[in-house]
């Protein structure tokens, strides 16, 4: 096991109009043939912004860390996954079909024009709550992808009290979507000596609307090289939420800015496992 928080740069797969700047490297472990690596850099500014407006084809949102990416890759098989917010933002609905239909909406057309005043001519109908069902972006060498698979991640192993060897918590982005609430997708992962557990989590609420969680975990077994990957949607309109909170004692505005635990009130809509064997 080796740590090194100046490797070379993981290049991100999505066409992000970003640069990565050449005298920053990102933080990296390798554990047992895996490499973890993470970097974390300011948000985006106006030029990089402009460009990846028109390589999406939509605005991105308020704050968007182009540059920020979590990445995993098995050296001996050439399989990697990783997190990154254009690669995301792009599986976000382009056709306006799954736009939030509201109200708030036109408010949010208005505060957009201002802000990227010289694209209004790339900006079009499309989902602009930036909800995403991103699992993270594969690159298989050897025609590795995941299939379906029965076998959930084993929660057991990962409540035992194991040394953190790396910790790291991104964010790609986020948006207020004009004072009516929040968007945001973020990815943190934990890795220790036997294991690793990576969740990419996407929340938003649209105050008297609607919440929305959609969790990917990845899971790795070092020893044998498994990956699961686990895919949760949840959701639920604002005003079950309201009233499921109303007998509680607990601070309620604090609840609903809080995905942990919204996330043991809000009911499945959506799950998926799959898994990976990089050792076969």
């Amino acid at each position: 096991m080796t740590f090194n928080s100046r490797t070379a740069p993981v290049p991100i797969t999505g066409a992000t109009a970003a640069v990565l700047p050449t005298t920053h490297r990102p933080d990296s472990i390798t554990v047992k043939g895996f490499k973890i690596s993470t970097q974390k850099l300011p948000i985006l500014k106006a030029d990089p912004i402009e460009t990846m407006t028109k390589n999406l084809g939509i605005a991105p949102p308020e704050m968007i860390f182009g540059d920020n990416f979590v990445s995993i890759e098995h050296e001996k098989s050439g399989w990697s996954i990783n997190f990154n917010a254009f690669d995301a933002l792009d599986r976000v609905d382009k056709t306006g079909e799954s736009m939030l239909k509201v109200a708030h909406s036109k408010e949010w057309q208005k505060s957009r024009e201002t802000t990227h005043e010289g694209i209004k001519d790339v900006i079009k109908p499309f989902d602009w709550s930036y909800s995403t069902d991103y699992k993270g972006t594969v690159i298989s060498t050897r025609d590795r992808d995941f299939e379906q698979t029965p076998t959930p991640i084993p929660i057991e192993l990962l409540k035992r009290p194991d040394p953190i060897l790396f910790f790291d918590d991104v964010i790609l982005y986020e948006d207020e979507l004009a004072d009516n609430g929040i968007t945001m997708l973020s990815c943190k992962v934990r890795v220790m000596p036997g294991r690793l557990l990576l969740l990419s989590r996407f929340f938003m609420r649209l105050d008297n609307v609607l919440f929305r969680l959609r969790d990917t975990r990845i899971y790795i077994d070092f020893e044998g090289s498994d990956v699961i990957r686990e895919y949760q949607s949840k959701e639920c309109d604002y005003e079950t939420v309201r009233q499921k909170l109303a007998s509680a004692r607990d601070d309620i505005p604090a609840i609903m800015r809080d995905p942990n635990r919204l996330s043991e009130l809000l009911p499945l809509v959506d799950r998926r496992l799959e898994r990976v064997a990089l050792g076969e």
